[in-house]
């Protein structure tokens, strides 16, 4: 096992050494990250916006998801359509997706193709057109994808209720999609504003990976971004959610064949990479319950009790607000939820009275590393670690500290974060109740995640 971790490190080593990073902020405010990939003539270029649904102002949620739909409706000089439509016959893809905490478009291509790409963002960044006819048929689509996601997925249900009674008082508390309500009120100078006050380069991240040398990189950056200009941007104001006091606990009753349960117990996330070492023991936690076929939560409630057929954990160490530690499960045909959560219950318990084993935290740490060495052969999941890592406020250079901190995680550690943070003062409860599914119905029982892909 160590001989193998000392080969993972060693590859990690490589990578980063193969790929060095460079870094550069244009006189408008804009940062450029490159990480320079020689493997395959590609190149991946995300534009990133510190602008998300956290954001967003009450009786607008969703407005930061929909800019994302209308940067698709064309400009002055790029009509509706016409950047995907570019972007593919240059032999790319494009995609966007916003979250809780900033919203990315992205393209992929051949890296001659890279001055393209950044035309035509930089274009998009302020030329958008947002006309008051092109909202009303945009906001349609959002709320039929509403529908389809949210209102006709059980388990999306429970997980929007879930994160509202966790977070009353933080904007995670609604749900990146918007509520129905704000959506169907919403108007074109709802998007119009958005737009206004957050797109701008001094409020964005320019990451590039793959195929280029960074000093070609800045010089286009400059040529196309260069002349977009910088504006002043509202002062986000420091928004916390206080501390909870009592279990919470939420029921939805929906057509659904099976019970579904979902916990979320409040966590810290990272601040300063170096010194923090709660969120690195809560991820080899997550790891130890649900990392393998050999986790706690598989082997203990799926194959010896069978008291679930699936389950899993959830945690995210990078983020812009509060976090929160998952568990899900769904009951095995037969069994209750009371029964499903007893058995969580005793299995948190036993880490927390017993700790974990040296082998158990070695084989852990080793998956954990392991995903993150393999997972750089993607240069488009390079670009993302960078870019999620600089807009959340740690810096994208701190990739290798976190995984060398990860290594430093003891069993002591992991027990005491599931001590201090695996507890019912702390956990918030949705629950399912299914409900019969009548002829015709159609029910969606696949869950979603807090981002949104087009």
């Amino acid at each position: 096992m160590k001989k193998l971790l000392v080969g993972i490190l060693l590859a990690w080593s490589a990578l980063a050494q193969a790929g060095d990073l460079a870094e550069r902020q244009l006189p408008n405010g804009l940062k450029v990250i490159v990480k320079e990939d020689h493997r395959a003539p590609v190149v991946v270029s995300q534009v990133w916006y510190k602008a998300g649904s956290m954001d967003e102002f009450n009786g607008t949620t969703g407005v930061a998801h929909v800019l994302e739909h209308m940067m698709f409706r064309g400009t002055r000089k790029v009509p509706a359509g016409e950047f995907t439509h570019l972007i593919a016959a240059a032999g790319g893809q494009d995609n966007a997706f916003t979250s809780y905490d900033h919203t990315v478009y992205f393209q992929q291509l051949r890296n001659t193709s890279l001055p393209l790409a950044f035309r035509l963002e930089a274009d998009r960044m302020h030329n958008l057109l947002l006309t008051d006819a092109l909202f009303s048929k945009e906001i349609q689509v959002v709320m039929e994808e509403r529908r389809m996601r949210t209102e006709d997925n059980p388990q999306a249900k429970v997980q929007e209720a879930l994160m509202a009674a966790a977070f009353p008082e933080h904007p995670y508390g609604h749900p990146v999609i918007g509520w129905m309500n704000d959506l169907q009120h919403m108007t074109g100078q709802d998007a119009r504003d958005w737009y206004k006050r957050w797109y701008a380069p001094n409020n964005a991240v320019l990451v590039v990976v793959g195929d280029v040398k960074a000093g070609d990189v800045f010089a286009l950056a400059q040529h196309y971004f260069g002349r977009v200009p910088a504006h002043v941007l509202p002062q986000r104001k420091v928004q916390i959610e206080a501390p909870q006091q009592g279990e919470r606990r939420v029921i939805i009753k929906a057509p659904a064949k099976l019970p579904y349960v979902l916990w979320g117990f409040r966590a810290p996330v990272l601040h300063d990479v170096e010194h923090d070492w709660e969120p690195y023991a809560l991820e080899v936690l997550s790891g130890i319950l649900d990392g393998n076929d050999a986790a706690r939560l598989t082997r203990a409630l799926v194959r010896e009790q069978h008291v679930a057929t699936d389950v899993g954990t959830g945690y995210e160490a990078v983020s812009r607000g509060p976090g929160l530690f998952m568990i899900e499960a769904t009951p095995a045909e037969g069994k209750t939820v009371a029964q499903v959560e007893a058995a969580l219950h005793a299995q948190i318990a036993s880490i927390q009275k017993d700790g974990v084993t040296p082998g158990e935290l070695e084989r852990v740490k080793v998956q954990v590393m392991a995903n993150k060495v393999y997972a750089q052969d993607s240069m488009f999941y390079q670009a993302m670690q960078l870019g999620d890592l600089e807009t959340a406020g740690l810096g994208a250079d701190k990739a290798d500290a976190m995984v060398a901190q990860l290594r430093k995680v003891t069993a002591a550690q992991v027990q005491e974060v599931a001590k201090k943070y695996l507890i019912d003062d702390g956990l918030t409860v949705g629950v399912l109740d299914p409900q019969p599914i009548l002829p015709g119905m159609h029910v969606n029982e696949g869950g979603v995640e807090a981002g949104h892909v087009r």
